[in-house]
């Protein structure tokens, strides 16, 4: 590539300075300096702290010594990140170093250790360890990314410089769909300049694949990986199992004089995760002063003291699930002169996933007439928790379901570059994305037979952890537990089928052009987008043969035995004091005996949407090369404008009907400036200041057109018997969040992978989105198609998002590298890399801060993120330790009953260990073996819920304990 500088990453804008006195003052006297430096200063050098030549801050390449034909070919070796000449674990930092060093902005790096081979089991793993960056799980793996404790939806992400289409309804990329075996390294920008497109809020992952002209010869790589899961077998006739396998092979190869180049990679992953969950479902004070009994007027609890706190619901469910991988990832590169550079990418990749989730659950507050006997208690503030003791009359509910997931990926990009030998440069690049998802879902019931109850023996913990429930019946007896509707829902089972499309087409073209004075040059460029997502959902329901499936003609208490035919060994939940429950086949069992009726009804309709969004940008931006007195300053400025017209259709529906579609959108600007600078202090000091104006739209379902409500009679709680309305619905003029942001960084190199980097930054929040919950919407506009059901009044509660001004953030963050060498030589080939970040917000309104005694700040923002990684190598033997902690955040607000409450995400500390050995010389160089144990401690999530008792005390419960186990992989790597 050449000096135009195509896909560079964030830089920050020109805005107030008022929040930030001294970061403002730095940037007034950096940049006023700048100014006032004679025309002449771009003569003079900056010392040689290099800069990248690509405006993706890209480290500077190991392969200096190749032909300077070749260097102008492709000079954007970022996409490399230096990670196939040098290898191993400090080979990998050194090369994240170069990038952070070499970068006009503050940026994170990390490299593959070789090729194909990044230093985790994954790429969000690995982006895990990076300052200020914390994972968010799913299924037991880290799938998402927070940047500076935010929210993974405030993150940009791009495939080589390119916004990518997503599976889910937010436009957040799921890491685990692309393979980190075909991933050669990954470039965070915590700071944006004016040529960065697709830029988040907190910042932007820009993951790269190879640049084949960027190596000095062919390379050829094959990783193969065994894997085992810790959990065990939870649901034995699913066929998920504890084994799993990963698999890969790269080629790499130049042709013709070095002018094209060849990546090619194939990786594949079959991988089980085996999840033991429990949830509390609510809790509270059955009997006494301030009850239940006394404030809301439920029924008396028999058995249950007065002034105790219990638990009024629970959920054991243990999910098998199967993930499967397929990804092929090509670059083709051809620079047949000093001229000309074309780079084609493609990338594809399908995904698959079978879950199945047995569980029983079942209530236990004061409406379902239980009670209690040999009752134990923990002391405990405000009130004693119940931790102990006999329930009677409980309904067991068993749910089995079923879940397919069916995804596809597909991206390509044509990067086009001519140099016209006069100073002009000119760049087109051509891209197309698309994600297309497919998923089924099925679950049926199953309980006791005749609607007869069981008691229970139980010990819960009073805190964090594994219940024990024992109930009198053996629920893995096929001849006690039949399909009927324990609980009344009101049908015996349901299916749905989902589908999902998510396309992004774009164009981008950019001229450059050197510079006199203190601006080495300027990019002037525009880019169009037009992305659009569809979803579609139909809802079916299940009834037994022989069962009605109208209100008139249903009864819940109807049964059948499952078949024989369709049973599978128990589920066991024997972490949760129950052995086991039943198993069976819930697609053969919905085939066979239940017969089907489409049910889409109005919340089910709201969920078949189109979203469109239509994105032209305009920028400009002038890099700067100059001095400040005798220190040399680079960086740039420039400017980004964006207009969005975004526009939802949606289903119409008068009650249940469908009855037409609805559209609506809207259309807005913005204009975000921003500011680089970089003061070489010395060849081995840097400071950076960053100042920018940022956008970052919401979740594209908050943009859609489509919303929802129902009526519903209340059987628990302060309103018990009544008819409430509810309601839900999306945004289609939601504005995106805007904040005006300054950083300030110092940086020390030392040795040759060891540093030490101080940085503080501030964010004023010039709009936001929250959820906001209204619990005196009126619903007279909505119909009624529930004619059974009278509403008490047309006052009800509905959720939709909006938008918030004002609120800000600040943070501060610590990151270092040693190596120990450096300290004694009998630490040779030891190092130790570590990072702490701490970030405040606040916000004047959201859906949590309306709760009394409810945070002020930011949903998803985890306050403390650290990380510390341990290593060790010499002599072809490595070993590494990590552990990343973040601390508790909290989730959206939740409806409880006629109350809001909100969830907590409580703190997460995983710990993870990698041992290898690399064989360097005979018959077996370029072999290597791994050993890796991810989550070493099988650290749990733990989520709590906190709500108000019905004497409005607030209180904070548990609500979620679950754990994956161990997972640990074997493998061997070969290389040529």
């Amino acid at each position: 590539m050449n000096s135009c500088r195509m896909s560079q990453a964030p830089r920050a804008p020109f805005v107030r300075f008022r929040q930030r006195p001294l970061a403002a003052s730095c940037a007034a006297v950096l940049l006023g300096l700048a100014l006032s430096a004679p025309a002449s200063a771009q003569q003079v050098p900056p010392q040689p702290a290099p800069q990248p030549t690509d405006s993706q801050a890209a480290p500077a390449s190991p392969n200096a010594k190749v032909a300077d034909k070749k260097n102008k070919k492709s000079e954007n070796t970022v996409s490399n990140l230096d990670a196939v000449i040098v290898t191993g674990i400090r080979a990998s930092i050194e090369n994240s170093l170069k990038a952070k060093r070499n970068s006009d902005n503050i940026i994170e790096a990390i490299s593959a250790e070789d090729i194909g081979k990044l230093p985790d089991a994954s790429i969000a793993e690995s982006l895990s360890r990076v300052p200020g960056l914390a994972t968010q799980r799913l299924n037991g793996r880290a799938n998402m990314i927070s940047i500076r404790g935010l929210d993974p939806g405030f993150a940009g992400t791009t495939l080589n410089g390119r916004e990518q289409a997503t599976i889910g309804e937010n436009r957040g990329v799921e890491y685990d769909q692309y393979p980190s075996e075909l991933i050669s390294g990954v470039a965070i920008y915590k700071t944006p300049d004016a040529s960065l497109i697709g830029q988040g809020l907190s910042g932007t992952v820009d993951l790269h694949t190879i640049k084949p002209l960027d190596l000095p010869g062919p390379a050829f790589a094959v990783n193969l990986r065994g894997e085992h899961t810790t959990n065990g077998k939870l649901n034995p006739g699913s066929g998920v199992g504890d084994m799993g396998h990963r698999a890969s092979i790269s080629y790499i190869n130049q042709f013709f004089d070095h002018t094209l180049g060849l990546a090619v990679g194939f990786a594949h992953l079959d991988s089980p995760i085996q999840e033991k969950q429990y949830q509390a479902w609510w809790w509270s004070m059955n009997n006494g002063p301030g009850s239940a009994e006394d404030n809301w007027g439920a029924p008396h609890t028999p058995g249950m003291p007065d002034g105790v706190i219990s638990q009024e619901g629970m959920q054991l469910r243990a999910q098998s699930l199967n993930q499967k991988r397929s990804g092929l990832m090509a670059v083709l590169e051809w620079a047949p002169g000093d001229h000309y550079h074309s780079t084609l990418d493609l990338y594809h990749s399908i995904f698959g996933e079978k879950k199945f989730t047995n569980g029983a659950q079942w209530s236990s507050n004061p409406w379902d007439n239980v009670s209690y006997s040999n009752v134990g208690v923990t002391p405990a503030q405000p009130y004693p928790i119940v931790t102990s003791g006999t329930i009677s009359g409980i309904a067991p509910i068993l749910q089995n379901q079923y879940t397919k997931e069916h995804d596809k990926l597909f991206s390509a990009g044509w990067n086009n570059q001519y140099d016209f030998d006069n100073g002009w440069t000119a760049t087109a690049d051509l891209s197309y994305s698309s994600a297309k998802k497919k998923l089924h879902d099925a679950y049926l019931f199953t309980g006791l037979a005749g609607g007869a109850f069981t008691s229970v023996d139980f010990r819960t913990p009073a805190g964090n952890g594994y219940p024990y429930f024992s109930p009198a019946v053996n629920l893995a007896d096929p001849s006690k537990v039949v399909f009927t509707d324990p609980d009344g829902y009101g049908y015996n089972g349901r299916q749905e089928f989902d589908t999902q499309k998510d396309t992004i087409k774009a164009v981008r073209l950019e001229v450059s052009h050197p510079l006199g004075w203190i601006f080495s040059s300027m990019n002037l460029g525009v880019n169009y987008s037009d992305r659009t997502k569809t979803k579609q959902a139909d809802v079916q329901f299940a009834w037994l043969n022989g069962n009605g499936s109208t209100r008139d003609t249903y009864d819940n208490h109807f049964s059948a035995p499952v078949n024989p035919a369709f049973l599978w060994a128990p589920t066991s939940l024997g972490y949760g004091g129950i052995p086991g429950i039943l198993s069976y086949d819930v697609l053969g069992a919905l085939a066979n005996q239940f017969y089907l009726t489409e049910r889409n009804g109005q919340g089910d309709w709201s969920r078949n949407y189109t979203v469109e969004e239509k994105v032209p940008v305009a920028y400009a931006k002038f890099n700067i090369e100059t001095t400040l007195g005798s220190v040399p300053l680079t960086g740039n400025v420039g400017v980004q404008f964006v207009r969005t017209d975004q526009s939802s259709t949606a289903l119409q529906t008068n009650g249940d009907t469908l009855v037409g579609s609805i559209n609506d959108g809207t259309k807005y600007n913005n204009v975000l400036p921003s500011l680089n600078l970089v003061a070489h202090l010395t060849d081995r000091q840097y400071l950076r200041f960053g100042f920018a104006k940022t956008m970052a739209r919401g979740r594209i379902d908050d943009e859609k057109v489509a919303t929802s409500a129902g009526l519903s009679k209340v059987q628990n709680g302060p309103a018990a018997g009544q008819v409430l309305w509810s309601g839900s619905g999306g945004n289609p003029k939601l504005k995106p969040y805007v904040a005006v942001g300054t950083d300030l960084s110092y940086e020390f190199y030392f040795g040759k992978s060891s540093y030490f980097a101080a940085a503080v930054f501030n964010k004023n929040l010039l709009n936001y989105i929250y959820n906001q919950t209204t619990l005196d919407y009126d619903f007279s506009h909505y119909t009624n198609n529930d004619p059974t059901l009278t509403p008490t009044s047309n006052i009800g509660s509905f959720t939709r998002p909006a938008n918030g001004t004002g609120g800000k953030m600040q943070g501060l963050e610590l990151s270092g590298a040693l190596e120990g060498g450096l300290l004694t030589q009998a630490l040779d080939g030891f190092g130790m890399l570590a990072s702490f970040s701490l970030t405040n917000s606040s916000i004047p309104t959201s859906s949590i801060s309306s709760i009394p005694g409810g945070p002020k700040t930011l949903p998803g923002l985890s306050r403390k993120v650290a990380n510390l990684a341990l290593y060790y190598e010499k002599y072809g033997w490595s070993v590494r330790v990590a552990e990343r902690y973040r601390s508790s955040f909290t989730g959206e607000a939740v409806a409880l009953f006629d109350q809001l409450g909100y969830t907590k995400y409580l703190p997460n500390k995983q710990t993870d260990l990698q041992l290898g050995y690399a064989f360097s010389e005979g018959s077996l160089n370029g072999l290597s073996l791994l050993l890796q144990v991810s989550n070493l401690t099988n650290t749990p999530d733990k989520t709590a819920q906190v709500a108000g008792l019905p004497n409005n005390v607030q209180v904070t419960r548990p609500l979620e304990y679950d754990t994956w186990g161990r997972t640990v992989m074997f493998g061997v790597n070969y290389k040529l």
